[in-house]
């Protein structure tokens, strides 16, 4: 829907041409210019198989690095893999921070009257 679509199909629930407004407006219509400042949730834990058989690997050779060469690759690759997956939907996400959001609602204030 467009947005002249939308105003129209909320001024006619709003008229009274037809008897009583099918919707009756408590706050005024209008949006506000700030957003809630909420922290963006935080990712699951990754590659927590590959750290574990490092870890094993350790101790089992008394934390030499030379005998675990298998176990320390696979765990830097698969924290590689990760990595790079995350660069990749980092700016295809399409959503904006609170604060940047919030900047962006300062320079470009809503309309203060009510649609």
């Amino acid at each position: 829907m467009s947005g002249s679509a939308i105003q129209e199909k909320v001024a006619r629930l709003l008229s009274r041409q037809n008897g009583k407004p099918a919707m009756k407006a408590v706050k005024p219509l209008a949006l506000k210019n700030e957003v809630a400042n909420r922290k963006p949730k935080k990712g699951e834990a990754t590659c927590v198989t590959e750290m574990t058989f490092l870890m094993a690997c350790w101790k089992q050779n008394d934390f030499n690095n030379a005998l675990c060469s298998k176990e320390v690759s696979s765990f830097y690759t698969c924290i590689e893999k990760v990595q790079t997956k995350a660069k990749g939907q980092q700016g295809t996400q399409g959503r904006l921070l609170p604060k940047e959001a919030n900047t962006l609602l300062k320079r470009f204030p809503n309309l203060a009257s009510e649609i």
